[in-house]
């Protein structure tokens, strides 16, 4: 069975554009986003700009800002200390990856907490990880990870509850895989994290029935490591050798034997940019 994300992102957007018409009346000017990304990387440039054109098609005004190779840190963190500043700003996205120099910079600390829409900052990430519920989670002040609260809420959508269930989570990143790994424990699973170092993960896999994979790796995750009717949230993007865009799982292989799969694209992606626009307008609401 295929566990597609199209449907579930359609209606998260649905309601977005009047939600922002009602703060900018009330805080008398549109809600305002501060997006920054590499120039440098033209994939990750344009999906960045795919992001920014969605949310002004709700009536955000964006700021878009490029950074490169030759952008200095001084520079870099100067323009997100300003932006966490500037009362007239609701919402900072900084799109990953970044040039080496800014991404091992500790840009995140320069980020206003409440301006922090994609759970980057270490005060949002330790507010997470404080949470050992998920009544705990819901009454966070801050945003969480987009992609590892997309994973959430596709599985809600189907009715996969994950409590007690033997999990997997491939992928330690600090953006997906640790932080999808604790809401999975806030929401009562038994997890357990892989990755490069895990030197059989065919072996780790075993009995595993939902089994998220963020490696970033094509075809990693292969029909023989899985159990029969297992689910299996495939989150990664990857470009096959045609060219052409898949995630890290061999989805045709699954789905015949009998797993429930989440498509690369349409499964985890769709709902991912629907949770970015919900917290984009999440900040200004919180303002209003």
């Amino acid at each position: 069975m295929i566990l597609e994300g199209k449907t579930l992102a359609a209606r998260l957007r649905a309601p977005l554009q009047e939600r922002a018409e009602a703060v900018r009346l009330k805080l008398g000017r549109p809600i305002t986003l501060c997006a920054v990304g590499s120039a440098d990387d033209y994939a990750a440039y344009v999906y960045l700009k795919k992001e920014v054109q969605a949310a002004e098609k709700l009536g955000v005004q964006c700021r878009m800002h490029p950074v490169g190779n030759d952008t200095s840190v001084s520079e870099f963190l100067d323009l997100l200390q300003k932006s966490s500043e500037d009362e007239n700003v609701d919402a900072i996205l900084v799109a990953r990856p970044l040039p080496p120099a800014l991404a091992e910079s500790g840009f995140a600390r320069f980020i206003a907490p409440e301006k922090d829409i994609d759970g980057m900052s270490a005060q949002a990430a330790g507010n997470l990880f404080l949470c050992k519920t998920w009544q705990d989670v819901q009454a966070l002040p801050t945003f969480l990870p987009c992609t590892a609260l997309a994973v959430i809420r596709l599985l809600d959508e189907y009715g996969i509850d994950p409590q007690g269930m033997e999990t997997a989570v491939i992928g330690r990143s600090s953006t997906v895989g640790r932080p999808l790994a604790h809401l999975l424990s806030c929401r009562n699973a038994t997890v357990k994290t892989c990755h490069s170092f895990t030197r059989d993960l065919g072996r780790s896999l075993q009995g595993a029935q939902l089994i998220c994979c963020a490696a970033g790796q094509p075809e990693l995750l292969r029909a023989d490591y899985v159990c029969p009717g297992a689910v299996v949230i495939d989150i990664a993007t990857n470009l096959d050798a045609r060219g052409r865009l898949c995630g890290d799982a061999q989805t045709q292989a699954l789905l015949d034997k009998g797993c429930l799969v989440s498509p690369v694209p349409g499964g985890v992606g769709p709902i991912t940019l629907a949770c970015l626009l919900e917290n984009i307008i999440l900040s200004g609401e919180r303002k209003s």
